[in-house]
């Protein structure tokens, strides 16, 4: 589906992406038997719409540096939370968020902070949205920043323990980074498409485009990188299937050779439609911009 999907519009793929790959992801993998009766239903069937909030101001890729914090009752019978998150796709949007943040724990050694996941609802109160932001490109997805003010969160929803914060982020960032492949697996073949039917149709030199060793080389070259990519997501996701779960290199390549890949095939198949593939009718346009992200986020 994350293929096709990109074949269209990688707007709607990151959409869906924040959705079901990191924004309820959580749940599936570490939630207990009562979280995951309460949310899945209503998130797999799209009733309710998921958050990842994991990016703060101060820290991107350095996921442990995050400075929301969530401080336990003394009763124990909630946390309250407060913090930002920035340029969270469904921010806007989402009911449930899978947020991530410190809590203070005392030991015997003194007081430290410990990186935990919670999920958090939206009507529990003290949560909102700042507008949407203005981007380059996937603008049918909805990016916000989102704030927590003294907002609490019962305790069992706590997601897993205390202190396993980080590695439930890395695990579900770890499973959505194949979809990723798999969606610019579906754009890059619709760039193919595009760039074919130009140079089978364009006359030049009294000749069809295609059968100049120079355009078919470019074709052949951007066939490659999507065969390879299309390829990659097939493998990751059959290493899931099959229960495996040390497919973290596998992932992060995937998604990296992706990205790259992505750019090099949209751009060439611009080139191969020369003055036509610059131009907004040909559709490309929206795609180099939609492309770019994928090289910086997760």
């Amino acid at each position: 589906m994350q293929e096709e999907v990109g074949h269209y519009d990688l707007g709607v793929g990151i959409i869906l992406g924040a959705h079901q790959s990191i924004g309820f992801k959580g749940i599936l993998l570490f939630g207990n038997e009562s979280q995951k009766k309460k949310y899945l239903p209503d998130l797999a069937c799209g009733k309710k719409i998921a958050a990842y909030c994991l990016t703060e101001p101060s820290s991107g890729s350095d996921a442990a540096s995050i400075k929301t914090r969530a401080v336990p009752s003394a009763d124990g019978k909630f946390f309250t939370l407060n913090g930002s998150k920035i340029w969270i796709s469904n921010g806007g949007i989402a009911e449930v968020f899978t947020v991530f943040a410190k809590v203070p724990v005392e030991t015997p050694s003194g007081s430290v902070e410990k990186m935990a996941a919670f999920i958090v609802e939206r009507g529990f109160g003290g949560v909102t949205s700042g507008p949407p932001e203005k981007k380059m490109g996937i603008k049918a997805s909805n990016t916000a920043d989102v704030f927590f003010d003294d907002c609490r969160v019962p305790a069992e929803n706590l997601l897993g323990e205390v202190g396993d914060g980080f590695k439930i982020a890395m695990n579900i960032l770890n499973n959505g980074r194949f979809g990723m492949a798999a969606c610019l697996s579906g754009t890059m073949r619709a760039a193919i498409e595009k760039a074919t039917d130009h140079a089978i149709n364009r006359t030049q030199f009294g000749n069809k485009i295609c059968t100049y060793g120079t355009i078919q080389e470019k074709i052949f070259r951007m066939c490659m990188a999507q065969y390879i990519t299309e390829s990659m997501a097939y493998m990751v996701s059959g290493t899931m299937d099959r229960g495996y779960v040390d497919f973290q290199l596998e992932a992060a390549i995937s998604k990296v050779f992706a990205s790259e890949a992505a750019w090099f095939v949209v751009d060439e198949a611009i080139q191969v439609m020369g003055g036509m593939g610059y131009m907004r009718s040909a559709g490309l346009e929206r795609v180099l911009r939609d492309i770019r992200i994928f090289r910086i986020f997760e």
